[in-house]
C-alpha cells in the first residue's frame, strides 16, 4: 500500500522505516528538509509540502498519517491536509492528540466526505524493531482499507502465549493492534494507557527508593542493608510478577549508573496523565494512584529524589525524553 508520513521525528520516521521494510510505499514530509532527504536515501519519496505530499499520492483513496506533537503543530496540518484531500481519502493523527479534539476534527471533516482516524501509538523509539501497539478510532471501513498498514507496524504475536478464552474475538487484537470504536476512542484507549504508565512507573521509582535507602544511618545499624538495586532489577527480570518492559528498562539503566546521576530527576509529563485525571473526574471515577503520580512529577520540578531520577531513566528509555537540567 502507499501511505503519506508527515513528521519525521523519533517516531514518525521508524514508522516509515517499518512499512517499507514490509514492502509498502511512503510519500515523506518534514519541516526539516534533513530528515525528509535522510529518509528519501533509504527508499521514501520526498515531498516539499503538505500540497505535494498530496499531490504524489497516486493510489486511491489516499491515505495521509500525521506524526506531530499534539497542540498547534498537529492542528494546522490536520486542517490544511484536510482542505486538500478529497472524499473518501483517510487522515490519520498518531500522535498524543486529546480524544476531545478527535471529534471535533472527525465532524468537521465529515463534511467533506474525508475520513478521520486516531491512532493511539504505543512503541516509542523502540517501535521499528518490537513493532508498534495501536489503538484505532474512526470508521470502520477506513480501519479495514488500511489494515495492511496496521498489520505492518504491529509487533505480532511473537513469544507472549494466547490467552485463555478469547476464542472467536477478532484475532488482530492478539496482533497488536485494535479497532477502538469511533473518532476519538483511540486517543482515549491511549491516554488511559499512558495514565496507567504513570502509576506503574511511580510505583517501581518509589520501590527503588525504599531499597537504596535501607542503608540509612537513621536506622538501627542492625536493620540497615547495602542493598544493589541494579541487581535486584535484574533478577525481578526472571520470573517475577512485576516483570515488565519497564522493568527492563530499569535494569538497564541502573546497570549503567547505578547511583543515576546522569540524570537530573526533573520529571516532565506529556499531557496524556493530565487529561486521564481530567476524565477520571467527569466520569465521577476514583483515580488516587493515577492522581498521586501525575502530582509527583510536579512536584519534581521542585525537588529531586531518586524515585524521580529512576522515572527520568524510564522515560529516556522508552521514549529518549531527555530531561530538562535540575535547577
Amino acid at each position: 500500500m502507499q501511505l503519506g508520513m508527515v513528521g519525521l521525528g523519533r517516531m514518525g520516521g521508524n514508522i516509515v522505516r517499518r512499512l517499507m521494510r514490509a514492502g509498502h510505499s511512503c510519500v515523506v514530509y518534514d519541516a526539516d528538509p534533513a530528515a525528509v532527504k535522510k529518509l528519501a536515501l533509504e527508499g521514501a519519496r520526498p515531498a516539499g509540502s503538505l500540497a505535494d505530499i498530496v499531490e504524489l499520492l497516486d493510489q486511491r483513496p489516499r491515505a495521509v498519517w500525521v506524526m506531530l506533537p499534539s497542540g498547534g503543530a498537529t492542528e494546522a496540518a490536520v486542517a490544511t491536509l484536510g482542505a486538500l484531500l478529497a472524499a473518501d481519502d483517510i487522515l490519520i493523527d498518531g500522535g498524543n492528540s486529546n480524544f476531545k479534539d478527535d471529534v471535533r476534527r472527525a465532524r468537521a471533516l465529515a463534511g467533506r466526505g474525508v475520513r478521520y482516524m486516531d491512532v493511539g501509538t504505543s512503541g516509542g523509539v523502540w517501535g521499528l524493531e518490537r513493532g508498534y501497539c495501536l489503538m484505532v478510532g474512526g470508521a470502520r471501513d477506513a480501519f479495514e482499507f488500511l489494515d495492511p498498514i496496521f498489520a505492518a507496524l504491529a509487533p505480532g504475536a511473537g513469544t507472549i502465549a494466547p490467552t485463555r478464552g478469547r476464542e472467536g474475538r477478532d484475532p488482530r487484537v492478539a496482533q497488536g493492534y485494535l479497532h477502538t470504536g469511533p473518532s476519538g476512542s483511540g486517543h482515549f484507549v491511549k491516554m488511559i494507557h499512558n495514565g496507567i504508565e504513570y502509576g506503574m512507573m511511580q510505583a517501581m521509582a518509589e520501590g527503588f527508593d525504599i531499597l537504596r535507602n535501607r542503608a540509612s544511618q537513621a536506622l538501627p545499624e542492625a536493620e540497615r542493608f547495602v542493598l544493589d538495586p541494579a541487581d535486584i532489577a535484574e533478577v525481578w527480570r526472571r520470573g517475577s510478577v512485576v516483570t515488565s518492559w519497564l522493568l527492563d528498562l530499569s535494569a538497564e539503566a541502573l546497570a549503567a549508573d547505578p547511583a543515576l546521576e546522569g540524570f537530573s530527576g526533573h520529571v516532565e509529563d506529556s499531557g496524556e496523565g493530565r487529561w486521564t485525571i481530567e476524565a477520571a473526574i467527569e466520569e465521577a471515577v476514583p483515580a488516587d494512584v493515577l492522581a498521586a503520580a501525575l502530582f509527583t512529577r510536579f512536584r519534581s520540578r521542585q525537588e529531586h529524589t531518586f524515585a524521580e531520577k529512576m522515572l527520568s531513566a524510564m522515560r529516556k528509555g522508552f521514549g529518549g525524553h531527555v530531561e530538562k537540567p535540575g535547577g
